[in-house]
């Protein structure tokens, strides 16, 4: 058993770091992955990307439901808790076939991460069923490409789910912000649930997580990818998955994901980007407070412009949906980037009288881009 003394000390002498004890020296001995096209090496030097590899992967439990087998996982990386992941596929159906990975927002809301793009057969996450009626149509992205003949995978991303940090032991400046935000909430009279308190704390960390991984030689965004490529090695390597038909899908800071993951990995074959497009100029510096640090990522630019970077990939097959109401993206910065995309080979935008969501129309037009460029 742990001497629970010696963990809290452990805890408390990390800091903004705490959960993650391995990851400095993880960074400090694993070089840059800048292998690949210039783009491609610019982006990974750029954002501090490595490559590492998911060990002790586990079935947690199977579920059979609706027509889908349903299957949790874990896996362990070199650095910070297990990853837990959740794998959709028609059910009894042996045939290969194309496999997707689902990349959670940010949203604000770290308590849960690609739990709320999947539909099992236990009472869901409070925060995940909160973000299925906000922002996906009270529906389950995941759920229903595994209908259409995929094999989903949607795991948390680094600092979200199960990879969030250990937040126990604030620093004294995060227990100041943490002591002004529940004095707001009592002069407002609200009792903020378990897992509210807890995105309120993260979304208040994020600024010193940032300044870490700087510190650190990487970033936000490129730890993120970090575990995105490993989560990418994972759905290749699932018995049944056609490795050579991958794509990958996201709303928000989920698309920003797929850009960066298809910009650094050949394997991706086709992206789904769901209000998450428009030029860099057109977010800085007026929209710089509106983003987190997954998009605010120091050093971005000397790789390319987010359309550049998007369109690095081609020919791949890119669907970029914007919403023409989107509250976090100027609408002349979209129409910019669509301009700047335009002529792409393999791109395709559309805009949707929408705001910042994944509109139940936005998901059936992916559903079809998805089942014209990855059936067979």
């Amino acid at each position: 058993m742990a001497d629970s003394a010696r963990t809290d000390e452990s805890s408390a002498s990390l800091g903004p770091i705490a959960g993650y004890p391995e990851w400095p020296a993880f960074l400090a001995h694993e070089p840059t992955a800048t292998d690949g096209p210039g783009l491609r090496s610019a982006l990974a030097r750029a954002l501090g990307v490595r490559r590492t590899a998911a060990t002790d992967l586990r079935i947690e439990r199977e579920w059979r439901a609706d027509g889908i087998h349903g299957r949790e996982l874990t896996w362990q990386l070199p650095y910070g808790p297990r990853t837990r992941a959740w794998l959709l596929r028609p059910d009894d159906d042996g045939r290969p076939l194309p496999g997707l990975l689902g990349l959670h927002c940010h949203g604000g809301i770290r308590s849960v991460g690609g739990e709320q793009l999947v539909d099992t057969d236990a009472e869901a996450h409070p925060s995940a069923a909160i973000l299925r009626a906000s922002v996906y149509g009270g529906r389950s992205p995941a759920n229903d490409l595994a209908h259409d003949g995929f094999v989903v995978l949607a795991h948390d991303a680094f600092s979200w789910g199960s990879r969030a940090f250990d937040l126990s032991h604030p620093t004294p400046r995060l227990a100041g912000l943490i002591a002004a935000r529940e004095a707001l909430w009592r002069e407002e009279g609200i009792v903020p649930t378990e897992a509210e308190r807890f995105d309120a704390v993260a979304s208040l960390h994020e600024d010193s997580l940032a300044k870490a991984a700087g510190m650190l030689g990487t970033s936000l965004a490129g730890a993120v990818a970090t575990d995105d490529l490993a989560a990418l090695d994972v759905l290749a390597s699932v018995d049944g998955v056609d490795a050579t038909r991958l794509g990958t899908f996201g709303l928000s800071g989920g698309g920003g994901r797929a850009v960066l993951l298809r910009a650094l990995d050949d394997r991706v074959r086709a992206t789904v980007v769901t209000c998450m497009m428009a030029t860099f100029a057109s977010i800085v510096p007026t929209e710089l407070d509106t983003h987190s640090w997954l998009l605010n990522s120091p050093g971005i630019r000397t790789a390319g412009d987010l359309p550049e970077i998007a369109a690095s990939a081609a020919p791949r097959e890119l669907l970029v949906q914007y919403g023409e109401r989107d509250p976090l993206f100027p609408l002349e910065g979209m129409r910019d980037a669509d301009a700047a995309l335009a002529g792409t080979p393999g791109y395709r935008g559309t805009f949707f009288d929408e705001g910042h969501v994944s509109s139940v129309g936005m998901q059936e037009e992916a559903r079809a881009f998805f089942a014209d460029t990855l059936t067979a």
